[in-house]
């Protein structure tokens, strides 16, 4: 099978000088100063499989960095935008959920002495916060969240397990 040849690389003084500020750069991030090294051994006229070896990186990436390059220049070296689902949730009701969740439950008119997550949970799906949530995501959003820091002082809401209690003899 026969292999594609490299695209060539013609760099402008402005753009050379670019990538060697990114290649040397102290303050460059890893992945952006190893695209810059690949565009400008590619720019010396070098192999894909000789840039790969004295950067020790793989022909893949060395590939793939010089095509993008080739077909869009400085820009074309930035990560492109990542797909992914949308999120479910605004911050608007993850802010309320915590703002419940320093609640008590007696204070809300609820007939509990603490929240657990699923009580949380179906109290924020009746009073019309979110559609529908599951425990998992209430318990992931305050543990994340520096309610962590207070625990009990200001919450009524118990995020962090008991430690088990050593006897003493």
């Amino acid at each position: 099978m026969p292999v594609a040849p490299a695209c060539p690389i013609v760099l402008t003084t402005a753009e050379r000088e670019r990538l060697k500020k990114m290649a040397c750069g102290h303050k460059t991030e890893h992945r952006l100063r190893c695209r810059a090294q690949i565009v400008l051994h590619a720019a010396r006229g070098r192999s894909n499989a000789r840039i790969a070896h004295e950067t020790s990186l793989h022909l893949d990436t060395v590939r793939a960095w010089r095509g993008r390059f080739a077909h869009g220049g400085l820009p074309a070296l930035a990560d492109r935008k990542r797909s992914g689902r949308p999120a479910r949730f605004t911050p608007v009701q993850i802010a309320e959920t915590q703002a419940l969740a320093c609640k008590l439950p007696a204070e809300t008119g609820v007939p509990l002495s603490r929240w657990s997550w699923p009580e949380l949970a179906v109290e924020l799906t009746a009073r019309g916060i979110t559609d529908s949530i599951s425990a998992s995501t209430v318990r992931r959003w305050l543990r994340e969240d520096v309610l962590r820091a207070r625990r009990k002082s200001t919450c009524g809401f118990d995020l962090v397990r008991a430690q088990p209690q050593t006897a003493t003899v």
